[in-house]
């Protein structure tokens, strides 16, 4: 299988090194220090489950130098979805080539999909805390990391069961959902809350249920996220929030949202799709977000990054 990871901060470097590690042929695309970084020192990645390192690395930053691949894991940031959408064309040259997302918003497949076309798009939900600890190095913390995805029809088809195959050849697991979008909105609801509420106060999972003002933030935080979902008539499992927040109380103390780790860095946040995207859809389906109305009044002025 040829892959190529559009994206390769922590989440698409951690699943391409797997899929690099078990002998998949994998390209990564990235950018700056950290793509200098793979090309003179190669992919380490720092796990709980054993670290490992991939040298060398093939990674460019123009996907023409790749050319057409069997498969794109596109994992770039909400705010680069239409630019790196526009540079897909070389890696999509074959009639059969595919693309997986794995974005934290619901709305990714619409911008895409006049790019590309739907009949390219396998929409996804990647759920693994994973890094840039430093240039080339990636640092994963708590579970094994693993994957839902599925097709905008629902059916199990040839290429989501070579999806599946391919993936479990490299250890984690990719998890087939006859309702993606439930299981997108189902992860919306977890990151949206996540981000907000820990990007709001400057800290990590266990400082933030271990207040108690702060913890019934994130309780109230999550809620407001499902009832959207449910008020635009996406059939979320029963108590989607009630879960997410118990189980909260099983994961890492130091777990931080991708946001807060931009946060902290000075880098560009994607609020206007978390927070932000509650907020405004919301509006549309007439559900009041007091929550996220704050949390995005307050996040989106750090949005551009320093």
């Amino acid at each position: 299988m040829k892959i190529a990871v559009f994206g390769t901060g922590g989440m698409g470097a951690f699943f391409g090194g797997k899929l690099a590690q078990s002998g998949a042929d994998v390209h990564f695309i990235a950018r700056g220090a950290h793509l200098a970084a793979l090309r003179e020192r190669g992919l380490t990645v720092l796990s709980p489950d054993g670290d490992f390192t991939i040298s060398p690395v093939q990674a460019t930053d123009k996907p023409a130098r790749i050319g057409a691949v069997d498969i794109v894991l596109f994992c770039v940031k909400l705010y680069d979805v239409e630019s790196a959408g526009a540079a897909l064309a070389p890696l999509l040259a074959n009639d059969t080539s595919y693309v997986v997302t794995f974005q934290n918003g619901v709305e990714v497949t619409d911008m895409l999909a006049p790019l590309i076309g739907k009949d390219r798009l396998m929409p996804g939900a990647a759920y693994v805390s994973a890094n840039i600890e430093q240039p080339g190095v990636i640092r994963h913390v708590g579970s094994p990391g693993y994957m839902d995805f599925g097709e905008l029809d629902g059916r199990l088809s040839q290429r989501a069961q070579q999806f599946i195959d391919c993936c479990a050849s490299a250890g984690f697991e990719a998890r087939f959902k006859p309702d993606i979008m439930a299981s997108l909105w189902s992860k919306f609801v977890l990151v949206a809350a996540f981000s907000g509420v820990m990007g709001l106060a400057r800290a990590p999972l266990g400082i933030v249920r271990e207040d108690l003002d702060a913890r019934a933030l994130l309780d109230t935080a999550l809620h407001e996220a499902e009832q959207v979902g449910r008020a635009l008539g996406i059939a979320l499992p029963a108590h989607t929030a009630q879960s997410i927040f118990q189980m909260a109380n099983a994961l890492p103390h130091e777990l931080k949202p991708s946001l807060l780790e931009d946060l902290e860095h000075g880098r560009r946040l994607e609020v206007e799709w978390l927070s932000g995207g509650v907020r405004r859809l919301g509006r549309q389906a007439g559900v009041a977000t007091p929550v996220h109305d704050v949390i995005y009044s307050a996040l989106k002025l750090h949005a551009a990054g320093q």
